[in-house]
């Protein structure tokens, strides 16, 4: 009986996505892209957002290549994507509107009014997480700040891939990389900040539980099985849901003493550590800890 496996992975960042197969033999991985697609954000009047529903067809049109490719052996699937954005579920596991872009205007000024109520080391010292107005923290406050329905009829809240990941299992569960990138995780407790997201009014009740990369989430659903002619019930596993965690989760660095750059839509240098590092010097230069895999 043959040893290999065959794993899909998808990849988006925010100009553009992949579907990959891995096929690990025991002793190499060789990988094969089965599909490609832009990535390509749609403007409202006065609002940007993700065409999260044609992402959505991408995936299921991505695992049909991916299950001609292997001759459906496919062992199971990972998605990782851009962090900060998340989608809004009501009561009913409903997606409440299309998930807003990050270049989206609405957190202009948002920084200097979250500071009025909290301050700005003390947003850092629960978070340890860079101050730029597209994280996530800033993009609820400005929905706190404009009453936004949305917010107030949310019942769970979900990163990117986290949506898709509830799409295609069901399961309601934020992954620890891509929750890091947020402002709203505290990495000294492990868990949501919901000390400082209380002070900034962002209701604390629609967090999720936060899972480890590696997580096996479920399997493919039925109604999304029986669309893609599924017969055999795909594992579904969170990656390091971040594009960024993934791709230095990858490095292949043959001791612990290391830099990295990745670059993507832009690029980041860094270097992995054991903790969270969260100090004066780290608030002075505006330095952040990302999640990574352990």
């Amino acid at each position: 009986m043959s040893s290999t496996k065959q794993y899909l992975a998808f990849d988006f960042g925010a100009e553009s996505g992949r579907a990959m197969i891995g096929t690990f033999d025991g002793d190499h991985l060789t990988l094969a892209e089965v599909h490609r697609f832009p990535n390509t954000p749609v403007r409202l009047p006065g609002a940007m957002h993700w065409n999260i529903l044609q992402l959505w067809q991408e995936i299921k049109h991505g695992i049909g290549q991916a299950l001609h490719h292997s001759n459906g052996a496919l062992s199971s699937v990972g998605i990782d994507t851009w962090g900060v954005d998340f989608g809004l579920l009501d009561r009913s596991g409903a997606l409440i509107g299309n998930p807003t872009h990050y270049r989206d205007d609405r957190t202009d000024g948002m920084l200097d009014a979250a500071f009025a109520r909290v301050p700005r080391a003390e947003i850092f010292g629960q978070t340890g997480i860079q101050f730029m107005q597209i994280n996530t923290l800033y993009q609820l406050f400005a929905m706190v700040q404009n009453n936004a329905p949305a917010l107030a009829n949310a019942a769970t809240f979900l990163t990117i891939p986290d949506l898709f990941n509830y799409w295609l299992t069901g399961c309601k569960v934020c992954e620890f990389t891509n929750a890091t990138t947020t402002q709203a995780f505290n990495p000294i407790n492990g868990n949501w900040a919901t000390e400082l997201l209380a002070a900034l009014g962002i209701p604390t009740h629609i967090f999720p539980e936060i899972v480890k990369p590696g997580t096996v989430l479920g399997t493919v659903q039925n109604a999304v099985a029986e669309e893609l002619g599924l017969t055999e019930r795909m594992p579904v596993v969170a990656p390091a849901c971040h594009d960024t965690g993934s791709a230095v989760a990858a490095v292949p660095a043959s001791n612990q003493r290391f830099g990295w750059i990745s670059s993507g839509t832009w690029s980041i240098i860094g270097a992995e550590v054991p903790d969270a590092v969260v100090n004066p010097e780290t608030l002075l230069y505006n330095l952040t800890n990302e999640g990574g895999v352990n």
